[in-house]
């Protein structure tokens, strides 16, 4: 029988389609484009990453970067373990659940020396809620169940021993559904970040109850300075691609420097106008979170361990757990230069 050459210039035709498209796959996966989730990309706390963008620092560096924006913390920290991002732009204590759940994730540039948070009491709710020992019976915004923010109302609520079955905590994400939260009552207190936090006081629906805006107040809630905001990694990513997280970190800490050499008013003039709706306002917001940023983008010494001892008391992953804080980060490449 004689060979069928038109069926074998179709399998040829079709071999070599496929060989291309599984060449362009793998160029396009050696390219060096950088995919990094950001739990928020509008919320201060994580205003470095979309700045080092906007400065051009990362294309200074050689770097192919693009930012995508997951509210939510934990859906981010999904998306890198399923290969999807390179990094999470997030709060440096997933790493630690992470560990206990066989994962080796660390933050190789620290953002944030404390959380940016702030417990907020709607100003229905300010007479009866003074302090963090009036919130039996009462529901409590945070951004998911689960979250930073829950394990951090729950650690707050125990210092004046509350449990966490005497109030209901509500998911109430963060920025315009936050705000409805107070708005409509479903919540007499929460925690949530700049610029909301700005945006309530200056409607005056809420009020400031705990402030962990700064060093000082976060060291009288926490008990330390507690690392939040961070650029995590899966370490073997890390590992394998050394040059490039070392370049990452450089463009991060040129950004660090720049927000401690500039007023408010410089940084938000680099800002894209779609994240200040609001100018006057958010040049405020940023005035009071200036303080929470660290110089260097390393972690701050006394840091991993007070992070250790919130997740202790209340996160199920890490209560009575074996920590090696040494593999949830490194300064590696924030000093590498």
């Amino acid at each position: 029988m004689r060979p069928n050459l038109s069926a074998f210039r179709h399998i040829a035709l079709a071999s070599s389609l496929l060989f291309s498209l599984a060449s362009q796959h793998a160029s396009a996966a050696d390219s060096g484009k950088i995919t990094i989730m950001v739990g928020g990309i509008t919320k201060l706390i994580y205003l470095p990453a979309r700045l080092t963008e906007q400065l051009g620092y990362f294309k200074d560096e050689g770097l192919d970067v693009e930012l995508l924006s997951q509210p939510a913390g934990v859906d981010a920290e999904n998306e890198l373990l399923a290969g999807a991002v390179q990094g999470v732009v997030g709060f440096y204590d997933h790493t630690i659940d992470l560990q206990t759940k066989g994962k080796e994730v660390k933050a190789i540039v620290v953002f944030g020396q404390v959380p940016g948070e702030v417990e907020m009491v709607s100003t229905k709710a300010a007479d009866t809620v003074k302090s963090m020992g009036d919130v039996k019976g009462k529901t409590l915004g945070v951004t998911g169940l689960g979250s930073s923010t829950s394990f951090l109302t729950q650690y707050l609520a125990g210092q004046h021993g509350i449990q966490s079955t005497e109030y209901t905590m509500l998911p109430v994400g963060a920025d315009a559904s936050f705000i409805a939260a107070i708005r409509q009552s479903r919540i007499d207190a929460g925690m949530t970040t700049e610029p909301t936090v700005s945006a309530l006081l200056k409607s005056g629906e809420a009020k400031v109850l705990v402030d962990m805006r700064s060093v000082e107040g976060t060291k009288a809630a926490l008990g330390g300075t507690y690392p939040a905001s961070s650029l995590y990694v899966q370490a073997a990513w890390a590992d394998s691609h050394k040059a490039e997280a070392a370049r990452l970190a450089h463009a991060f800490v040129r950004t660090m420097q720049f927000i401690h050499t500039h007023s408010a008013e410089e940084i938000a003039a680099k800002m894209p106008d779609d994240y200040q709706k609001d100018k006057q306002l958010y040049v405020s917001a940023l005035k009071a979170s200036l303080p929470m940023y660290t110089v260097d983008g390393k972690m701050p010494a006394d840091g991993p361990a007070t992070v250790l001892k919130v997740l202790s008391a209340f996160n199920p992953s890490v209560k009575g757990k074996h920590i090696e804080l040494g593999k949830t980060y490194t300064n590696e490449f924030v000093s590498s230069r």
